[in-house]
């Protein structure tokens, strides 16, 4: 067989078997499309399979037949959740594991797609849908000499099922951001001695995970229509949001007072999703939440001078909900721990030199000596998980050299020059990163079956977003993004944590709800923004 004969022929290719994916996998099956989902680990769930580190609304029978032990559930549990989904849904039979996804050739003579996998797959399909995830590239090889290091290097994204054993080890975690800050709470008390390596300070809020009972299960599942209502026109995406009534501007000092320490004793996301509005766009509003939060810190930290120093942001520094807000629950008092020593590693302090054989040396010359290190060190968010694939479409014009110079989509749905390739999790949408993402998500892959569908009704060949149209979304999305103090961070919501990578905010910050509506204004009208032939 010719190497690029194909082994098979199909309607549409699903690439990545987490929420997204299996959400597309069983919506287009259902709608007659012959697909296949190709994955490249060895079973499905995505983040929750790869991302093992310590620490939906698709159906009414699937969120009724399932119960939470807890209301912020770990790794396991979500995996087990996404294995019961597959299984009541019979998704498995059309997935294939192992299968990395290495290329996707567009032809434009035939209006068809050659996909390539890692197992020796050729497809010929109508249809590319990428649900490769926002945080699935992760950050390699950033630091001199990691292959001279003789003991264990482990990535938080490609954590072993097995787990690590910390017992009487020296472990090393680099990276205090929110999955740093769950294997350090975690590994911390377990470990022989840890050294954590602060390179840029987060600001965190204090979980409140109270585990669930039969009370708590009645009164969840009794929510249904409630939730599938309300939730996915929030700001966030989240079962709380702005109260349109309370806004900083409005507000007495007392009242401002009592709504960041409401919102705080929540436990959630709340303080930043669901508090005031301004902290987005309002210097004042954004330094006194700062500020309330820093404190909290702070007074959990004894408010002992190089902790704070190392793991408390300043005004200085960053405005609070500008970067990701990790929740955490022991963290703050796992680094006060006799076995664990914190160090600021920023750029302007002592940072990392390199690796060495025995450990890591820092600037100043020491070697913190080390039988294990856990790389915390982030992701290439939103537009990774295809710039790694050989992706291209008319013409042979390549999306990864196209995303080198200029970070684009339209709607974060689709891109200009790439026909019949639609997406999720990419940039330009709430789904790169600002959003509760089984909402975000289940939403992007309903729009994506919905235009299908259409396609095939109308006797349509090809969609693909003009121009015309995606300059037009770039620019209401870049309008959104410069009002507010999120685009004056470097945080890797401007991809600012990947050397080269064009400035531009990744996630679309004009709210979740906005976004939904924006969307089904697309398709209501005909997908003016999309060529259609």
């Amino acid at each position: 067989m010719a190497a690029d004969t194909p082994t098979e022929t199909l309607d549409a290719v699903v690439m990545g078997a987490g929420v997204a994916g299996l959400y597309q996998l069983h919506q287009l099956r259902k709608e007659g499309f012959k697909t296949r989902l190709f994955e490249a680990g060895a079973d499905l769930a995505g983040t929750w399979f790869w991302n093992r580190y310590p620490g939906s609304l698709w159906d009414e029978d699937l969120y009724k037949g399932w119960t939470w032990s807890e209301r912020f559930p770990g790794q396991p549990e979500i995996e087990r959740w996404l294995h019961y989904v597959a299984d009541k849904l019979d998704l498995r039979k059309d997935i294939k594991f192992n299968a990395r996804v290495t290329s996707a050739h567009y032809d434009k003579g035939r209006n068809r797609w050659t996909i390539k996998t890692s197992a020796g797959d050729v497809i010929d399909t109508h249809y590319f849908v990428s649900c490769g995830g926002m945080l699935s590239a992760p950050l390699k090889t950033q630091f001199e000499g990691q292959d001279k290091f003789k003991g264990q290097i482990v990535y938080t994204s490609l954590y072993p099922a097995e787990g690590i054993e910390v017992k009487d080890k020296r472990v090393g975690v680099i990276g205090v951001g929110a999955t740093g800050i769950q294997v350090i709470q975690t590994l911390a008390p377990k470990s022989g001695h840890m050294t954590v390596f602060a390179r840029t300070p987060q600001y965190s809020v204090k979980m409140k995970n109270p585990k669930w009972g039969p009370e708590e299960h009645k009164e969840y599942h009794g929510r249904y229509e409630h939730t599938r209502t309300t939730v996915p026109h929030t700001f966030s995406g989240f079962d709380f949001d702005w109260d349109p009534k309370v806004t900083w501007a409005n507000s007495t000092p007392e009242e401002r007072q009592k709504v960041m320490e409401d919102s705080y004793e929540d436990g959630s996301l709340k303080i930043w999703l669901a508090s005031f509005p301004e902290i987005f766009f309002d210097q004042e509003a954004s330094d006194a939440v700062s500020e309330y939060v820093a404190g909290r810190m702070r007074k959990r930290l004894n408010n002992d001078p190089h902790l704070v120093d190392a793991i408390v942001p300043t005004l200085a520094d960053y405005g609070f909900g500008t970067h990701r807000v990790p929740l955490e629950n022991g963290y703050l008092e796992a680094l006060q721990l006799p076995n664990v020593e914190v160090i600021s590693v920023r750029k302007d302090r002592n940072p990392i030199k390199r690796f060495v054989e025995n450990g890591i040396e820092l600037e100043d010359g020491r070697v913190v000596e080390l039988d294990k290190i856990i790389l915390a060190t982030g992701f290439d968010a939103g537009s990774g998980a295809l710039s790694r694939i050989d992706v291209r479409g008319r013409d042979g014009r390549s999306l990864a050299e196209e995303w080198r110079k200029d970070i684009r989509t339209t709607m974060g749905l689709g891109k200009h020059g790439y026909p019949n390739l639609l997406m999720t999790a990419v940039p330009l949408a709430p789904s790169a990163a600002l959003c509760n993402m089984t909402t975000c998500l289940s939403q992007q892959t309903e729009w994506i079956t919905r235009a299908m569908v259409d396609q095939r009704n109308d006797g349509k060949a090809f969609l693909e977003p003009s121009a015309e149209g995606e300059d037009k979304w770039v620019k209401h999305h870049d309008d959104t993004a410069n009002a507010t103090l999120v685009t004056k961070t470097n945080s890797w919501y401007m991809g600012s944590n990947v050397p080269g990578k064009p400035r531009r905010m990744l996630s679309y910050v004009g709210g979740v709800g906005v976004y939904r509506k924006k969307c089904e204004e697309e398709r209501d009208a005909g997908y003016p923004s999309f060529v259609r032939a």
